[in-house]
Parts: C-alpha cells; sequence; structure tokens
C-alpha cells in the first residue's frame, strides 16, 4: 500500500490492495457498513436494508478493480451503489412514505438496532413530511435524502449522483422549498 507507515491506509489503497488480498476489503466495509446501513434503512425501511447493504459492498467488491479515485473517494463511490440499487427499490420506497403519512411512525421499534436505526430514519418522520418526501421528484428526493440521512456534503452528492456541483445546490433549494410549503409553518430546520 501507498501510506506512509505511521498512517492508517486510506480507503482508495485499500480498494486497490484488495484485488490482489481480499482481506483488506474488510477494512473499507467496516469504515463504511454503518453509514451506508443508516443512508439505505432510512429511505427503504430496516429489513430492506440488509438486503440492500449487502448488495452494495458485494457490487463494490466485484468492482474494486475499477474504481477510479480520480473520480472521488470510496464514501461517494458507495453511496452511488447504494443509491443505484434504492432506485430498484424505488416503488417499496415511495409506498413507505405514503404508508407513513397515512399511519405515522411505529414508536416502539423492535431491538437495539432497530431503535438506533429509526432515531435517524424515516420511521420518525411525521406523516405530513412522509407524503411531502413521496411528492418530490425522484432526482429532488435522492438529493435531500442523501444530505439528511447519509449526511453527505454536496460535493459527495455531486460525486454519488454524477451531477454538477451546482445542481446539488439547486435540487436540494427545490426540495427544501417544496417541503416547507407541504409543512406546518412552524417546523425549522429545512
Amino acid at each position: 500500500m501507498t501510506a506512509p507507515p505511521d498512517t492508517a491506509p486510506t480507503d482508495a489503497d485499500l480498494l486497490a490492495a484488495s484485488v490482489h488480498d481480499s482481506d483488506c476489503f474488510t477494512t473499507v466495509y467496516d469504515r463504511h457498513y454503518a453509514d451506508v446501513h443508516r443512508y439505505v434503512a432510512g429511505r427503504l425501511g430496516p429489513q430492506t436494508a440488509d438486503d440492500v447493504v449487502a448488495e452494495t459492498f458485494l457490487a463494490a467488491f466485484r468492482r474494486r478493480a475499477v474504481f477510479d479515485p480520480s473520480r472521488g473517494s470510496v464514501r461517494p463511490w458507495l453511496f452511488g451503489i447504494a443509491t443505484n440499487l434504492i432506485a430498484q427499490h424505488r416503488r417499496a420506497e415511495t409506498r413507505r412514505y405514503q404508508a407513513l403519512a397515512q399511519v405515522g411512525a411505529d414508536r416502539h421499534p423492535g431491538g437495539h438496532d432497530d431503535r438506533v436505526a429509526a432515531s435517524v430514519s424515516a420511521e420518525r418522520l411525521q406523516p405530513s413530511l412522509a407524503r411531502a418526501l413521496a411528492a418530490l421528484s425522484r432526482k429532488d428526493r435522492d438529493v435531500v435524502l442523501l444530505k439528511a440521512l447519509a449526511q453527505l456534503t454536496h460535493e459527495e452528492i455531486a460525486d454519488v449522483l454524477d451531477i454538477p456541483y451546482g445542481t446539488v445546490g439547486s435540487r436540494l433549494n427545490r426540495a427544501r422549498k417544496s417541503l416547507r410549503a407541504a409543512l406546518p409553518a412552524d417546523t425549522e430546520g429545512l
């Protein structure tokens, strides 16, 4: 690996090394699993998230030899893979938001893992916000949820979605206006 001996290897170094030593991929997985899972669980629910995150890391492992660090870092690359897989589950996501809008969030989720995921996921959304998210275009919803659930920067979102940096801001601004208009006047923070 190319990292100096006194520093931890970068994700890009680990991916490159994993082509010849697959155990190196484990560190990439360990570093990013929780964040990717939290994002996917917020989009599709904790049950579906397990499968989609597994598919995400399997796809990353299979494509690790073609990863190009000049196009961005590993983290947005993983979120890009996850977002593409979420697109395959888009109908389920929309149905989930519509159902949440009808019945609200489960105030007593299952075990510890479910409670942790629920505290940052769409299960905690108020019905009006769930309805508003379901009404957003797919492109605007992707930007909002990559920002809110994955806590990615504008630059990382641009990398994930392969769109210009300015487009991220435009979509985020448009989505925030739509969400504000759909939510009660006392809602803050959007």
